[in-house]
């Protein structure tokens, strides 16, 4: 079984979420925005063994301490979509502009796209390339467990900005009515901030998506 615990980092409280298999104890970090120390301390509580990065998109609070961290336990970074190159280009300068610990530069050992799939143990969670809030972004799914971990595309009662550089509001309400609802009404979603809630609810009262 798929297990996750959520540890927010960051000053913007981003949800980072340690996932892993429950039978081999193989685990990944989704989204390691800052806060490695506090992090790794909530990795080594859980008794798992770190394996891999994998990100949703680039924006500094997703990925800025991806570089240290890959360096400091020799860990593969998986994601996101190559759309997000240019984010990754520019972490150095979002670390400057919202006040951030300075960002290792990292390349990503594998990037994603729609349809592949990332395996974590005897775990195998689906990729979805949903951009909107940035081109690159993408989400990971796990039919198994009911789980999509969805970065900044949609959250409880909103949905992603889409006014930073290659935002786009259609694109984004496509990929959330296209790619997320497929995956069902009783999905639950973690989003990058904010409570976790489920696309049903979404679909129902989010005021952006509602009857959609």
């Amino acid at each position: 079984m798929l297990r996750y615990q959520t540890v927010p980092v960051t000053q913007f409280q981003q949800n980072c979420s340690v996932v892993w298999c429950d039978a081999t104890h193989k685990a990944a970090v989704i989204d390691p925005g800052g806060d490695l120390d506090r992090l790794l301390a909530a990795v080594d509580k859980l008794g798992v063994t770190l394996e891999q990065i994998w990100l949703t998109h680039a924006h500094i609070d997703h990925a800025g301490g991806t570089g240290e961290l890959a360096r400091r336990r020799a860990l593969p970074v998986v994601g996101p979509h190559p759309g997000d190159q240019f984010w990754i280009d520019g972490l150095a300068q979002q670390s400057r502009m919202f006040g951030f610990p300075a960002a290792e530069p990292f390349v990503p050992t594998r990037w994603l796209a729609d349809g592949d799939t990332v395996t974590l143990g005897e775990e195998t969670l689906s990729v979805r390339h949903c951009p909107g809030h940035t081109p690159g972004h993408v989400v990971f799914y796990s039919a198994s467990a009911q789980r999509a971990f969805v970065g900044d595309v949609l959250f409880a009662g909103s949905i992603g900005r889409t006014d930073f550089p290659q935002g786009n509001h259609q694109q984004l309400i496509d990929s959330i009515t296209q790619r997320l609802w497929p995956m069902g009404d009783e999905t639950v979603f973690i989003p990058g901030h904010g409570p976790e809630s489920t696309f049903g609810r979404e679909r129902r009262s989010n005021p952006y998506v509602a009857g959609t």
